[in-house]
């Protein structure tokens, strides 16, 4: 009988730490957490959402929201897999370590080594477009390229074997990726895999892109790239001096590594990539001073695309800033959406200043479906400029790119002129221009603004820098850029 009732109590207290509510060690924080994941699932209209919490070899909090497929009322749980997009390009950099590590390449060489006809300039080296430093002078400025999918071939070329084998053979099965292959075409589509959604004022059927290569391509789920990121964590994948080389960012003033972003916020490194395809988005987030990582995916654009995570901060993420300040700053309290009662005390930091502009850049791009985002918008920023006045001096393209777009939704919807933050935008582009002033994004805001202004000669001079930029694969806003100058020639 006693040692019934001593089963019995073990039995109690091993159901009371089950994951039958898909959460493990519950705190405070990671109900709040818990929480504000739902009302960002809610705000940004995702229909399914999965997520997971790792400390070392524990898993904080792992849970599955929404639908896998709304349609037919399959729930994420699991099993669910989603297309991750840009984080496969942490495992390719994992790859090309690797392949340095056996002597197979040095970063050193000349990328146009490893193809019969020159594809770039012969000073850009693998490196480079392993930083995402190879547009411009090589290794001086961060720009986000496609030019990262030209490594699938360096890989090819320096294993002999293609790109699906040597990550296959060298990552997946290793450690047992049982949930995590290639998205090659619709043959590999699995019945557990998430389908695709867009929100265009309401959530709609969307569609796989279909393509691997060290820039996007790979499926998982949580638990597949927990091991992962736990396989980083204790160097089964690379050793310990490839592993700090791909931590470290390129140059001290820019926000990326090698094949992973890397940035330091109130002390603490903060290692992050992120996947955005039209229908599906992804978040990995670590922090190695605390054993932590955060795996989010998504199946709509919205966990990625509003906070402009292509410019470098992954603070600009709401989702991210749910996290570090449950998780890592001890800053749960701290509303996540911003409401003018309980902030006060968190005011004049970093992280609530950070909040902000997070929170006004998730607002105005919400305004596209729903006209009061962009009145929040303003408010935040109005916000913003009263409690953090010297806004020169935390000056970033997320923050230009606001500015900017609330005068886009106002022309776009026939809102009429919009002026109020027309000083900070100058200063701000001033102020980037001072560090970079070949910046396409600076130099597209601010020839649309002048533009839109009848500053012509002003808007002209910012559309020939781009048009004119030496060693910049053509983009978005190099079209724009030309199609202006030919339009007012």
């Amino acid at each position: 009988m006693k040692n019934s009732c001593f089963a019995l109590i073990a039995l109690l207290l091993l159901t009371s730490c089950s994951t039958s509510d898909n959460t493990k060690s519950v705190t405070k924080n990671t109900e709040q957490f818990k929480l504000e994941l739902q009302h960002l699932k809610e705000y940004f209209h995702i229909p399914g959402l999965a997520v997971l919490v790792q400390k070392g070899d524990s898993v904080l909090y792992e849970d599955y929201f929404g639908h896998a497929n709304v349609e037919e009322d399959i729930k994420v749980d699991s099993t669910t897999q989603f297309p991750i997009a840009s984080i496969t390009k942490v495992f390719a950099g994992v790859a090309l370590f690797k392949l340095q590590e056996e002597g197979k390449l040095s970063f050193e060489d000349a990328i146009n080594t490893y193809f019969d006809d020159p594809i770039f300039d012969d000073s850009i080296k693998i490196k480079h477009v392993l930083s995402h430093t190879s547009q411009g002078s090589p290794g001086e400025n961060f720009y986000y390229s496609y030019r990262f999918g030209a490594l699938t071939h360096v890989i090819e070329k320096a294993s002999k074997t293609s790109f699906g084998d040597y990550i296959g053979n060298g990552i997946f099965v290793p450690l047992d990726l049982q949930n995590t292959f290639l998205l090659t075409d619709s043959t590999s589509v699995t019945k557990t895999m998430a389908r695709p959604y867009n929100f265009d004022e309401q959530v709609v059927a969307g569609q796989v892109e279909y393509g691997a290569s060290a820039s996007a391509g790979i499926v998982s789920n949580p638990r597949d790239m927990a091991k992962f990121s736990k396989a980083l964590d204790d160097n089964v994948l690379l050793d310990e001096t490839s592993k700090l080389g791909m931590y470290t960012p390129f140059a001290s003033h820019l926000p990326y590594g090698h094949g992973i972003f890397s940035q330091v916020f109130n002390g603490k490194k903060v290692l992050w990539a992120y996947g955005q395809y039209d229908s599906y988005s992804s978040l990995l987030l670590k922090v190695p001073e605390d054993h932590l990582s955060l795996i989010i995916l998504a199946n709509n654009n919205l966990m990625s695309d509003p906070a402009r995570l292509i410019y470098g901060d992954g603070l600009s993420s709401l989702f991210t800033q749910s996290f570090l300040k449950n998780y890592v700053f001890d800053f749960g309290d701290m509303p996540l959406f911003e409401s003018g009662n309980g902030t006060e005390k968190f005011q004049n930091t970093e992280l609530h200043r950070k909040k902000l502009l997070a929170e006004a850049l998730a607002s105005s791009f919400m305004a596209r479906f729903d006209d009061s985002e962009l009145e929040k918008s303003k408010k935040l920023l109005r916000q913003l400029f009263k409690q953090y006045p010297d806004y020169p001096a935390y000056a970033d393209l997320n923050l230009l790119h606001n500015l900017t777009f609330i005068k886009d939704v106002h022309f776009s919807k026939d809102l009429g002129p919009f002026d109020e933050f027309d000083p900070q935008i100058e200063a701000i582009a001033n102020t980037l221009l001072k560090k970079d002033q070949d910046n396409p994004y600076v130099n597209i805001y601010m020839g649309t603004f002048h533009n839109r202004k009848g500053n012509l000669d002003k808007a002209q001079s910012h559309f020939e820098t781009i048009a004119n930029a030496k060693n910049f694969s053509p983009f978005w806003y190099t079209s724009e850029a030309k199609r202006w100058l030919e339009e007012h020639n």
